[in-house]
């Protein structure tokens, strides 16, 4: 079982800029894709990036342009650089694999986004 560690959430004013980090333990973490899901209050949880072993990346239209997500295998960590966050991308962001059953949770890192 891989346990998931994010961070890097946290207050922002819209049109500003956060990235998220995961930290994943064990390295057989580098054989999945991963993906950032958020969940907003009231709300089911989403899927708004992937990427696979090899890089390629995907995004949820609500989020294309502005979200970048990356890997480093080597380190087991998994980002998400978001730029030109709007009201609506506050919610509770977690990782976790794409495409087979989701690892246990973690904590998962809250980002508001309010002026």
């Amino acid at each position: 079982q891989v346990q998931l560690v994010e961070s890097g959430g946290g207050l922002v004013q819209p049109g500003g800029s956060l990235r998220l980090s995961c930290a994943a333990s064990g390295s057989i973490f580098r054989i999945y894709s991963m993906g950032w899901y958020r969940q907003a209050p009231g709300k089911e949880r989403e899927l708004v990036a992937r990427i696979t072993t090899g890089g390629s990346t995907n995004y949820a239209d609500s989020v294309k342009g502005r979200f970048t997500i990356s890997r480093d295998n080597a380190k087991n960590m998994v980002y998400l650089q978001m730029n030109s966050l709007k009201p609506e991308d506050t919610a509770i962001y977690y990782c976790n694999r794409v495409q087979q059953t989701p690892w246990s949770w973690g904590q998962g890192t809250q980002v508001t986004v309010s002026s």
